[in-house]
Parts: structure tokens; sequence; C-alpha cells
């Protein structure tokens, strides 16, 4: 699973967090349906934004709406789920695809790990062209032609290989905000919204750059030890000017959602406009948490300072045997890694070991994480004060 967009489920709160998964299980569900299992690899936290952005636009019961029950699977802890579906969940699985298939190249390009192995390049090639040929599948079923994304991605190590010191970091940037421009344009079509296709591109292409300046900015220290190419090291580029363009397109990316109409876009607004500030905070390294200083209730207001904690569950203890049986059962239905379930002993309440939640304290710092009393519904973490 890869993507710059990885929210805290303590921030999204449980209706947006609800909504969230039911799309990334949709983007999950429509590779498995169009392309078979093993496409289920390629599942994208950034290209189910656009089975998001579908959705918010959608007049309800349109074609980029939809839901499902979904059987049990072991990355949710084997419940049954309400998944999304239609036209944004395949447009979803086609970027994803493409995606998927420019990273593969990417690593061979570079020859990271086992990909400077000339049998596991060769591999990777092959499986990186059915990618694209799958993508072109789903696309086309849409209505999207992928040929947009297929040339960012050929267009891509031509201007790496260009590129020097004092080559503007934007020029390398350049074919990734092509491609992401045209598919955030293309689900203002698909929701029968025209009007919305110019703003949504202009925040697609800066959410590209973002893209591929956070990429940079993390791979940086293991890109200089393997001697693969960075665009931060080979432009010369300074921290300092990638997190001025990296602020910039944030404030680009909501200003162009402020432009645009949704049916609703509360989920699309939390993503876009305050988890991608989060993601910028992670890859510099200056994340934090604004517990204590809530700006959205006064104090002893639910979730304001100085709120009561709510009191924990009480505990619903196993013995030794007994939980380490149900221990097995969680680590082997995957719950334990990628789900949410119940400490084997004392029956509490617990989130996976993958869980991206980067706020571990939150529930303790108002006792409202979630509760929608605060900004966007369950903002309670982060001090965004936007005028949402």
């Amino acid at each position: 699973m890869f993507g710059i967009v990885r929210p805290c489920r303590h921030r999204l709160g449980a209706e947006l967090a609800s909504q969230w998964t039911a799309h990334l299980c949709g983007l999950c569900l429509a590779l498995r349906k169009d392309h078979g299992q093993f496409a289920r690899i390629v599942t994208h936290y950034d290209g189910l934004l656009v089975s998001v952005l579908t959705e918010a636009q959608s007049a309800p019961g349109g074609a980029g709406t939809g839901r499902r029950t979904a059987g049990p699977c072991p990355l949710r802890g084997m419940r049954t789920a309400s998944v999304a579906q239609g036209e944004g969940a395949r447009l979803a699985a086609a970027v994803s695809l493409v995606l998927a298939s420019a990273k593969l190249r990417d690593h061979v390009a570079d020859g990271d790990g086992l990909s400077a192995r000339r049998p596991v390049a060769l591999a990777a090639r092959r499986i990186a062209a059915g990618w694209d040929a799958a993508g072109a599948r789903s696309g086309g079923a849409v209505g999207f032609d992928t040929a947009v994304l297929l040339d960012a991605v050929g267009r891509q190590a031509g201007l790496e290989a260009l590129a020097g010191p004092g080559t503007p970091l934007l020029t390398v940037t350049e074919p990734t905000e092509t491609a992401t421009a045209a598919a955030f344009a293309h689900t203002a079509l698909l929701a029968g919204r025209p009007g919305n296709a110019e703003p949504l591109a202009e925040a697609g292409r800066l959410f590209g750059r973002l893209a591929h300046l956070l990429d940079a900015v993390e791979d940086r220290e293991a890109d200089a030890a393997a001697g693969a190419w960075n665009p931060l090291t080979a432009t010369g580029t300074p921290l300092t000017e990638a997190r001025r363009l990296a602020d910039d397109a944030v404030r680009g990316v909501r200003l162009a959602l402020a432009e645009a109409e949704f049916t609703d876009g509360r989920l699309v607004h939390r993503l876009l406009a305050h988890e991608l500030r989060t993601s910028v905070d992670r890859a510099f390294g200056t994340s934090a948490c604004a517990h204590g200083s809530h700006p959205y209730a006064p104090p002893g207001a639910p979730g304001g300072p100085g709120a009561p904690v709510p009191p924990p569950p009480p505990d619903r203890r196993r013995g030794l045997l007994a939980g380490c049986a149900v221990w097995v059962g969680l680590a082997c239905t995957c719950q334990m890694c990628c789900g949410t379930y119940e400490d084997p002993w004392t029956g509490r309440r617990k989130n996976g070991w993958s869980d991206n939640c980067d706020c571990p304290d939150c529930c303790d710092c108002c006792g409202n994480c979630g509760g929608g009393d605060g900004c966007c519904d369950g903002c309670c973490c982060d001090g965004c004060g936007c005028d949402c």
C-alpha cells in the first residue's frame, strides 16, 4: 500500500473513517473484479481519492455513487462491509494500475533491491506492461483515455536523464502533475459536473506536484546511501525550497477545491485540505498534534480544554491459554496487522499494527476524538484553523 494521504482514523471521526474505508475497499474489489486477485496489490491510498472525488460531486443515485455489501475479508477482521462501487471506483482502479506501473518501472530504472537483477527487472517490466494495458481497459470503460498517464510515465525518464544542478525542480515534477490533473478533472465528467473540471484539474496538478515532492523528500537519504537518482539531489534543490513549494501546493489545492461544487464535500475537504497538510509535515519531520489548544470548543465543553475524559471500558480478561488461542486466530486472519481487534487477554479495542495513526495519544487529549463536535467532523487534533 502506498500513497501520501494516509489519514489518522482518530482525526477522520467515525463517519468519515467509514466512508474512507468504503472507498479503499471499493477500489480493491474493483481491481479484483476487472483484473483478478493479483491486481489488488496495486491498491493505492492516493488512487482512492479519484473515487472519493467522484462520489462527492455526484447526485444521489448517480453513476459515481453507490454502495454494496462485501463479504468477509481478512483485512477487515473477517467482517462484512459496505463498500463503494460504480464508475468512480473503476476510474480509481485504472489510475492505480498505471501509477503502480510507473512505480515499478521507477524501481527497475533505479536498480532498487531485487530490481537490480536482470531476471527480476525483466519480469517487473512485463508486469508493468500488463498493468498499463489493464489500466487502459478500465479507463476506457468509463470514458477516460489513460494515454495521458502513459505519456507522462514515458516522458519522466527522459526529463530525469536531462536534469542536473540548476534545473528547476518543477520541470521534473511536470509529468506527474499532468497525469493527476487529467484524472481529477475526469471525475467532474463522471459526476455530471463539467464546470468542476477546471478547478479539479488545478487541484490535481498541485496534488501531483506534492506527491512527487514528498516522495523525493522521504527517499532522499535512502537514495543517497544507495546511489539512486533523486530529484532534489540531482537538481541541487535544498529542503527549504522543497518545503516552500509543498506549502504553496497545499494552499493551491485548498483554493482550487473552494471553486468546485460538491454534493457532500466533507471527506474531500478532510483529505485534501487537512490530511494533505499532515502529509507534508510528516515528510519534512515537522508533524505535531495541537492537543491542549482546541480552538473549536469552550473550556469544559465536550471536546474543549478541561473536558472530562470518558472512562475506558472495563476489562474482559481471558486466561493465558484462551488468550493465546485468540491471538493465533487474530494473527492468522491479519486482524492484528491490518484491522481493528480486541486484545486477546483484556478485550480492549485496539488498532492494527499497520494503522496509520500518527496521533497516538489523541484518545487521551480531549475525550472527543472523532466525536464530530469540532471542525470538519471530529477535527480535534490538528488545530486546522480554516473556515470550514
